[in-house]
């Protein structure tokens, strides 16, 4: 995904999510009790649950809204048992995509995200279709306007980051995702705090989008999420900011 689009789609997401909050969390709980429940409650040792509790603070979930998933997810309390599956295809103009899911119905999850995609003009892929040209990393995100490229630069770089990039506007900060949480604590113990932070699929090479492309991409990125059972959406589309901001 070229850097102008990346920060411009990471503000597009947060904004989205802002508007609809309410399932916003509805996610967030369900991947911190499959991590609870895969890993064990305490975020010390399980580093999905860190990833995932940093995602619920993140969307402003409140701390005993937490702290009952954790408790779903440990047994300490009843609830729905998730399964994890992902799914990979393409939107229109060949974009890929991966969509990674938690859900209680698999038959439910796969004829819905079927017809989600048939209906945006995509279709589903097989398994391992695009996984292989995307590569997990940390990556986070510094308002140019509030952080300069030498007070990061050097604070980043020795807490053991990858790189860092202009990015349209913001500084894109990329590390293994291993070393993720380090890199962050050691950012904002320097007064840097990320203006987004997060563990995601970064594609290794993109598709340009016009217009009219993205969005209809959009569109369908927008249909997918809004189908509970979704957690994430990751692709490789190259989108204009303007068509973003509509």
């Amino acid at each position: 995904m070229a850097g102008h689009s990346k920060w411009a789609n990471i503000k597009h997401r947060k904004a989205r999510q802002d508007a609809v909050r309410g399932k916003a969390w509805s996610k967030c709980s369900r991947a911190i009790i499959v991590a609870a429940r895969d890993g064990g409650g305490d975020p010390e040792y399980n580093l999905s649950l860190r990833y995932a509790i940093d995602e619920a603070k993140s969307a402003n979930m409140p701390k005993d809204t937490i702290a009952k998933a954790i408790k779903r997810g440990t047994g300490e309390t009843e609830g729905a048992n998730y399964e994890e599956i992902r799914y990979e295809g393409y939107a229109p103009s060949g974009v890929a995509m991966i969509v990674d899911c938690l859900t209680d119905n698999l038959n439910r999850a796969a004829a819905e995200i079927r017809k989600i995609f048939e209906k945006g003009g995509g279709n589903l892929g097989k398994p391992g279709a695009v996984a292989f040209s995307f590569e997990q990393k940390g990556l986070m995100f510094f308002d140019a306007a509030r952080v300069t490229e030498e007070q990061l630069m050097e604070a980043a770089l020795d807490a053991g980051a990858d790189d860092v990039i202009s990015s349209g506007g913001a500084w894109e900060v990329t590390c293994a995702p291993r070393e993720f949480h380090t890199v962050r604590a050691a950012l904002v113990a320097a007064g840097l705090e990320p203006d987004s932070a997060e563990v995601t699929m970064v594609p290794q090479t993109t598709v340009a989008c016009d217009a009219v492309t993205a969005a209809k991409v959009l569109r369908l990125i927008d249909a997918l999420e809004d189908f509970d059972d979704v957690q994430k959406v990751y692709h490789n589309a190259d989108l204009p900011e303007e068509a973003m901001m509509e």
